[in-house]
């Protein structure tokens, strides 16, 4: 696997040094949000240019350091038609900068049909997840033009909060370019998480061919509320994961969540382990 992590996880004061920092780290590949891990320069989704792209490109070649995932987490479930224009569009501009700059995927999660971007019952309707489809279509529509693959993350509390959701979601798409970041702890919440290793084995077995990425973090459980937290430091047990992505999905990208300065490569080492035990 190729292991890497969020470059907003990683401390530096500019974005060569960011970039230079995540390979000394000994990390192979990264998770790019531009408004979140760039600090010296403007971040509005207009400075997302074909000079951007190539200079952030030389630099990432120059440290051997790939974009799995160039992040893009807005909500396309949006209720508010001048919002949604403006999301949809906001993703248009990722799209193309990820074409020019080389990233894996541009990524994003799934969602609730509010503005203010928070669950709510809805959220888990079929209703809602067709409007999220919606949303989605014309962005992916979009990305085959260019070449690009989007990666759809699922989360519990969002619209695609399940694998038979996510799999609704990419038959009503039926597009190659959409594909899959998969983060096991995303899917768990207070009242499931006793039964996450069914959860994770029924997600592969299900939707395994469409995994691109894999987020990995861990959790643990406190007064009977779950909490994520790095790699390591909670109870899950990685070999089911590791063992299929060792047999079916060689060097793939695999981005450390939930870490700090202080134990990204702790985590990152953790992770390495338990591979080779596979």
């Amino acid at each position: 696997m190729r292991i890497g992590i969020r470059a907003h996880d990683v401390q530096a004061d500019t974005f060569e040094e960011l970039v230079k920092e995540i390979h000394e780290e000994g990390f192979h590949c990264c998770q790019l949000a531009v408004s979140k891990a760039v600090k010296e320069f403007p971040t509005q989704k207009e400075v997302l240019t074909p000079g951007l792209a190539m200079y952030m490109k030389e630099i990432f070649a120059e440290n051997k350091v790939d974009v799995a995932v160039l992040g893009c987490y807005q909500n396309l479930a949006n209720p508010d038609p001048d919002q949604l224009a403006d999301i949809i569009d906001t993703y248009k501009r990722h799209i193309l900068f990820a074409s020019i700059l080389g990233a894996g995927m541009v990524g994003t999660e799934t969602g609730a049909h509010n503005v203010e971007y928070k669950f709510e019952p809805f959220s888990h309707t079929e209703e809602a997840l067709e409007i999220f489809i919606n949303g989605l279509r014309p962005v992916v529509e979009y990305a085959e033009k260019l070449g690009v693959i989007i990666g759809i993350e699922s989360v519990h509390c969002h619209i695609m909060n399940n694998a038979n959701r996510v799999k609704k979601v990419l038959e009503a798409i039926h597009s190659p370019n959409l594909q899959l970041i998969f983060d096991p702890v995303n899917l768990l919440n207070d009242e499931n998480w006793q039964d996450y290793q069914t959860i994770i084995k029924d997600y592969v077995e299900l939707l395994g061919e469409d995994i691109a990425v894999i987020h990995a973090k861990d959790f643990r459980i406190e007064d009977g509320h779950l909490f994520s937290c790095a790699c390591g430091e909670g109870i899950m047990d990685y070999d089911f994961l590791l063992s299929y992505i060792k047999k079916h999905k060689p060097h793939i990208h695999v981005l450390l969540e939930d870490t700090t300065p202080q134990n990204a490569q702790k985590a990152r080492a953790f992770m390495e382990e338990q591979y080779a035990k596979q």
